[in-house]
């Protein structure tokens, strides 16, 4: 098992009580003590709470932000994603924004990405992905 950072739609599993990826989670934490989410993952998760006013999941978001760990954008982990922009486009493909910052990240970490979302980023070369979901 390697060291990973979870993607927004895998935590978003994750609260909702998914019993497959709230086991992957603990399998998970028996190796490493943390769970590492993006910056990005974390502005997500929070836009989409405050919009829905959901106050009790906001305050159980913001407990485990607090047990575990927030992996911010560098220099390098911008200039990875810049690059994975012009990769993409110059091949003709477009992905959100969101997704290719948190590649960047994922890439200069040297972690992998747990996501859901397999169609968009396994089209980044050098981004190592697991799905949680299945």
């Amino acid at each position: 098992m390697n060291e990973s950072l979870v993607d927004t739609d895998i935590l978003s599993f994750y609260f909702k009580g998914d019993s497959t990826v709230v086991n992957r989670f603990n399998e998970y934490l028996k190796h490493f003590d943390v769970i590492n989410i993006s910056i990005i993952t974390y502005y997500e998760i929070l836009g989409g709470l405050k919009f829905k006013k959901a106050e009790k999941q906001i305050k159980d978001f913001e407990e485990f932000v607090t047990n575990n760990a927030i992996i911010h954008i560098s220099e390098q982990s911008a200039r990875l994603s810049g690059n994975i922009y012009a990769d993409l486009r110059l091949k003709g493909i477009t992905i959100g924004t969101s997704d290719i910052l948190i590649a960047g990240i994922a890439i200069e970490n040297e972690l992998t990405l747990i996501t859901n979302n397999e169609k968009h980023f396994r089209l980044i070369n050098g981004l190592t992905t697991e799905n949680w979901k299945l």
